[in-house]
């Protein structure tokens, strides 16, 4: 008895000494993501005053070479920065190989991420910061994890997923949300083993941007309401216009991730550099079309719409569609979190012209729940999102039948989620790293085979259903 207790005193306190690792943790990442937060703004406010002196055209000098530059750096120093930065937290919670998990989330990856984000943010790239934050938070635990001695799988697993949704609530300011996402869209699954881990890092993270930030919501406070009657039409029409736009821009990404078709393709696999300074010249025509808007995360022309300070020409979004597209394709990293809300936002402003009887603020608030929805294929996380982004709960039903709908008219279009095929194409190219002749080459328009998977991957095979079905 006496050896188990001196055992017991030993064990609890090396969890304890974990315990507070992990706070520190999930403060670091708050404090992180408060900081990424404000750099990003600085640099956004720092390429609209060189417009203002310079005038719009020198876009088409800085968007090129600044494209250019940032995927030379990511193929050269940071390969794992490179994308979203979700889909390479989704392959790490099913790679069974420490070494592999220790280089994609490494230190290294972690800081190109953040400078080269920020690079894409100054040249006008359709990029947001959220997803990157993402793979911050996750690398910040998983080192922290190493550096404690954890070994076992699925605790190393735990502390990957608390990292990943501490980087969503801080970025936010949704603890709710993170927790949300983490459960529905980078598990899919709710485990009591990292339950607590991940709780605790979301709290904590949001309890440091709220005392660094205040008590802010993303979006401000929007008061608009949907009442039961003709104004509920809008729920039907945003869930249609966002399903088939963000079901449409999930399939795009999906496709172009196993290689470009076409001269395109050729042109990014054999020169990646010139094929990035193509995509930062069509961007740089967009903005001029758009007279800037398109440019950087879309967060302040969204936040116009939801306030309804201004009234953006109706084109918008499909402008901004196009430039987050290209943006993502270029192979920049840089995440899609904060552009599909500007989007969403645009479609929702859209629908409101057609709809004189319903509240302007509460249309628009539809449109990014459906278009996000129908992007990430998470309507729990899109409703949750949108909710607590606004501080407005008296639309929650409304955001919710929304979001589903748009979810259903996404999977019709896009059989498979965004961030798992991009995760398992992510895999595909580490395989194709390793041993080269297993696949076709990346680019060559050839798409890979679905039954085949990397090495020390426990991410289950994709194959297409034999048949369309109702989601």
């Amino acid at each position: 008895m006496q050896r188990r207790a001196r055992h017991t005193r030993v064990f609890s306190r090396q969890h304890a000494g974990r315990r507070v690792t992990y706070w520190l943790g999930g403060i670091l990442v708050g404090l992180i993501a408060v900081g990424f937060a404000g750099v990003a703004d600085f640099v956004d406010l720092q390429r609209r005053h060189l417009i203002a002196a310079a005038g719009g055209w020198i876009m088409l000098l800085l968007a090129p070479s600044g494209l250019a530059l940032s995927i030379w750096l990511t193929r050269r120093y940071a390969p794992g920065a490179r994308g979203s930065g979700i889909p390479q937290v989704i392959a790490t919670l099913h790679m069974t190989e420490p070494g592999q998990i220790d280089d994609v989330l490494s230190w290294r990856n972690a800081v190109g991420k953040v400078g080269l984000t920020l690079l894409g943010l100054f040249c006008g790239a359709s990029i947001g910061r959220e997803g990157p934050t993402v793979q911050v938070g996750a690398t910040l635990m998983h080192l922290l994890g190493r550096r404690l001695g954890v070994v076992d799988g699925a605790a190393r697993r735990a502390l990957i997923l608390a990292g990943g949704a501490a980087g969503i609530s801080a970025a936010f300011n949704t603890p709710l949300a993170g927790i949300v996402f983490a459960i529905e869209e980078l598990s899919h699954s709710f485990q009591s083993r990292t339950s607590g881990t991940m709780l605790t890092a979301v709290i904590l993270s949001g309890l440091t941007s709220l005392a660094i930030l205040g008590n802010y919501t993303y979006f401000g406070h929007a008061g608009a309401t949907l009442p039961v009657g003709t104004a509920w039409i809008a729920a039907p029409l945003c869930a249609v216009a966002g399903g088939i736009a963000g079901g449409s821009f999930s399939a795009l990404l999906v496709r172009m991730s196993g290689g470009i078709p076409g001269r395109a393709g050729r042109l990014a696999a054999a020169h990646p550099v010139l094929f990035a300074a193509s995509c930062g010249l069509l961007i740089a025509a967009l903005g001029l079309a758009s007279g800037g808007l398109t440019y950087g995360t879309g967060y302040a022309q969204a936040r116009h719409i939801v306030d309804g300070d201004a009234h953006l020409p109706a084109g918008f979004f499909a402008l901004k569609f196009a430039a987050s597209l290209i943006s993502y394709c270029s192979g920049i990293p840089g995440g899609i979190f904060a552009p599909s809300l500007a989007i969403g936002a645009g479609i929702g402003g859209w629908v409101a012209h057609l709809l004189p009887h319903a509240a302007p603020g509460m249309v628009v608030l539809l449109g990014m729940a459906a278009y996000f929805s129908a992007v990430v294929q998470a309507p729990l996380t899109a409703t949750v999102i949108v909710m607590e982004m606004t501080d407005n709960q008296q639309v929650t039903v409304a955001l919710l039948a929304t979001s589903f709908l748009a979810f259903g008219i996404s999977r019709l279009i896009c059989r498979r989620p965004l961030y798992g095929a991009l995760a398992r194409h992510f895999l595909r190219s580490l395989a194709l790293a390793r041993n080269p002749g297993d696949a076709p080459t990346l680019g060559s328009g050839e798409p890979p085979r679905h039954d085949a998977r990397p090495a020390g991957s426990q991410l289950p095979p994709t194959r297409p259903p034999a048949a369309p079905h109702t989601p």
